[in-house]
């Protein structure tokens, strides 16, 4: 049976974390002294009533939290974060219609970066600030915050961190799940940090390097400016974006080893690292080749251009430093691909990661030999671990439920007068978690305002799904997740 007391008091709890955050978000309005101050103090009084209300409804709870109560709780927290997350945006009348706010909450959240805002820069710096928080708070987990902050808050932790973590494989630093936690979230923290100091040192200001840090480590995709990096007109600024990005793409576990322990080896070894690596330094060279032979790029200018929009869509960062929309054709499959690969499991990124684009070669490597050599036992290593058959036919399940919800929704889209390469690619973007679009009436420059209602509520459900990698979200839709037995 759902323990719905338990699940109460939990949500109570997170909602005194999002009142904190916004409280934060208070203080930044006041120093600016912009018209937003009295939204986020409506906004922090409301979710601290609720807050109170839902803490109070769990009572004396347990805290035994079985399987399904962590998919549960790890759902209705992303949904409720989202929710009140548009208390500041519709209070302060900035956004004027829930589905946009929602959609732009969730968005956020999610580190998807997709906007409905057509003129960023007309908000005001409490609301920007609040926007890039979302998205570095989601950015890791809200969950797994909670977790590495108090982690006595959540009961049953590792089974909510199996319901919210990404990829197929998860590692931990240490035995105890909340001291992994603190570890990865020092190692968020701190690249967070020199991602600030760099940007400033780059001639940002001190509050576009915190908002564009946020959204760079987050792989969010957020910016304070309509033109997002390309405002700045800096090759400086532009290949710090791509270094953090890169960085961010990689899993926390194995970069806490291999860089903080002093252990580069352990990187350059590892499969997903290369496999990632190898596909970035490819896409770059062939999208550098045809942006000099069509469009008339220089060398360095062409390099700059291809790495970092590969970086951007292949990390799900989307932010953009040139309009890709006015590229060759061609190069919109290059960054269609990397919005399906995705980075490393166990980073910000999101899209099907890269450790199961190792896992699916090696799968299909193994299938050949398996033509030749029928009565063969073909094992399938991954850094010296053995990948067992349940892992395998759980592989091929997320790719199957991702193809047929990818195709679902574009068919959906299309169906409803969307044109073919923005229903595609906007389906791809938000199940991604990526941001951008690629195509003529939402290009990759462009916000997603134009979008009927019912394709935003389409994509907010896409985006969560995306970022709780699918089945953690599906299967409260299936009738034996409700039953007692």
């Amino acid at each position: 049976m759902i323990n719905l007391k338990l699940i109460s008091k939990i949500l109570g709890s997170l909602l005194f974390l999002e009142a904190g955050l916004m409280l934060m978000c208070l203080l930044m309005a006041s120093y600016f002294k912009e018209d937003d101050v009295m939204a986020f103090l409506i906004s922090v009084i409301v979710t601290l009533l609720f807050g109170f209300v839902l803490k109070y409804a769990g009572g004396h709870a347990d805290n035994a939290l079985g399987r399904r109560d962590a998919y549960l709780v790890v759902t209705l927290s992303w949904t409720v974060f989202s929710l009140f997350g548009t208390l500041p945006f519709l209070i302060s009348g900035y956004i004027t219609g829930f589905t946009d706010a929602f959609f732009e909450t969730m968005s956020g959240f999610t580190t998807t970066g997709a906007t409905i805002l057509d003129d960023v820069e007309a908000f005001p710096h409490g609301l920007l600030f609040w926007r890039s928080l979302t998205q570095w708070l989601g950015g890791l987990g809200i969950v797994f915050f909670t977790i590495a902050l108090l982690p006595s808050m959540v009961g049953g932790s590792v089974r909510v961190f199996a319901a919210e973590a990404t990829g197929p494989i998860s590692s931990k630093l240490h035995p105890k799940l909340s001291t992994s936690a603190k570890w990865i979230w020092m190692v968020y923290l701190l690249l967070t940090v020199a991602c600030i100091g760099s940007y400033v040192a780059c001639g940002m200001g001190w509050f576009d390097g915190i908002n564009y840090a946020m959204s760079t480590t987050a792989t969010g995709g957020f910016s304070t400016h309509n033109t997002s990096v390309e405002y700045f007109h800096s090759p400086a600024v532009e290949y710090v974006c791509t270094l953090f990005c890169f960085l961010s793409g990689i899993n926390f576990t194995l970069f806490y080893a291999s860089v903080v322990k002093l252990r580069p080896k352990q990187l350059l070894t590892n499969s997903e690292f290369r496999f990632y690596l190898v596909v970035v330094l490819s896409l770059t060279v062939f999208i550098m080749i045809e942006l000099m032979i069509q469009n008339g790029y220089d060398l360095e200018h062409a390099f700059r251009c291809g790495l970092f929009q590969v970086v951007s869509f292949l990390t799900t960062t989307g932010i953009f430093n040139d309009d890709a929309g006015q590229w060759p054709h061609v190069t919109w499959v290059a960054l269609a691909l990397c919005m399906f690969i995705g980075a490393c499991s166990g980073s910000t990124s999101g899209g099907f990661k890269s450790i199961r684009g190792v896992m699916l070669l090696k799968i299909i490597k193994n299938e050949f030999k398996h033509i030749l050599h029928p009565n063969a036992v073909l094992p399938v290593r991954i850094n010296g671990v053995n990948i067992e058959n349940n892992r395998r036919l759980t592989l091929l399940s997320f790719l199957t439920m991702y193809l047929v919800l990818s195709l679902v929704c574009s068919f959906t889209m299309i169906a409803c007068g969307i044109d073919n390469t923005n229903a595609i690619t906007i389906t791809l973007s938000a199940l991604g978690n990526v941001g951008p679009s690629l195509g003529l009436e939402i290009g990759p420059t462009m916000s997603w305002n134009s979008l009927p209602d019912f394709a935003k509520w389409m994509c907010s459900f896409l985006m969560l799904v995306g970022r709780l990698e699918i089945f953690s979200v599906l299967v409260i839709f299936t009738p034996a997740f409700w039953k007692n037995n």
